[in-house]
């Protein structure tokens, strides 16, 4: 599987990366760190062909100009293992990428994830999961709690990642225009 994304640039990548590691040094919250890079996820794909999807990817960074996404809050998906994010707010900008990944990637992909459909998407940043517990979810949330979360994310990229033992990595990174 493959993960369609924007890598997030500094600042933002900055912060993100300074509240993962409070988070590893405070609760030993590190799974997150499998992903190397704080990001914002289109699509997860399962390609019938690694190339022409990254022909695809590359025709639709081509004529695209960078814009800025905003996020604020914390979000938490419930389970076993919560995950804690960033909510990015969704924008006519951010929805139309998100429909030209979709349009472009669908096709080419013998399996892609239910979440990325346009009614399912929720676009966010990760600060923990897989590592976390109902029970260390309070404090988290308390010591996360002492932070403003508005951010102005630079969006200038298309990037493919893909898995590499546990950890996932860039396969490519397709810039804008």
């Amino acid at each position: 599987m493959f993960a369609i994304t924007t890598l997030l640039t500094s600042p933002s990548a900055d912060f993100i990366n300074g509240l993962i590691k409070s988070l590893e040094t405070e609760f030993g919250l590190d799974d997150v760190q499998a992903t190397p890079d704080p990001h914002l996820t289109y699509q997860i794909v399962e390609p019938a062909d690694l190339d022409v999807l990254k022909t695809a990817l590359r025709r639709i960074t081509a004529d695209m100009k960078t814009f800025t996404a905003h996020a604020t809050g914390l979000g938490m998906f419930p389970g076993e293992s919560p995950v804690i994010y960033i909510p990015v707010l969704r924008s006519d900008a951010l929805n139309a990428l998100h429909h030209r990944v979709l349009d472009a990637a669908g096709p080419l992909c013998s399996r892609t994830d239910k979440f990325s459909e346009p009614a399912l998407w929720l676009p966010h940043i990760s600060l923990a999961l897989h590592d976390t517990t109902p029970e260390l979810l309070g404090p988290v949330l308390r010591f996360l709690n002492s932070h403003t979360y508005n951010l102005a994310l630079e969006i200038n990229n298309l990037t493919l990642l893909r898995p590499e033992g546990e950890r996932f990595v860039c396969e490519e990174k397709f810039l804008f225009g």
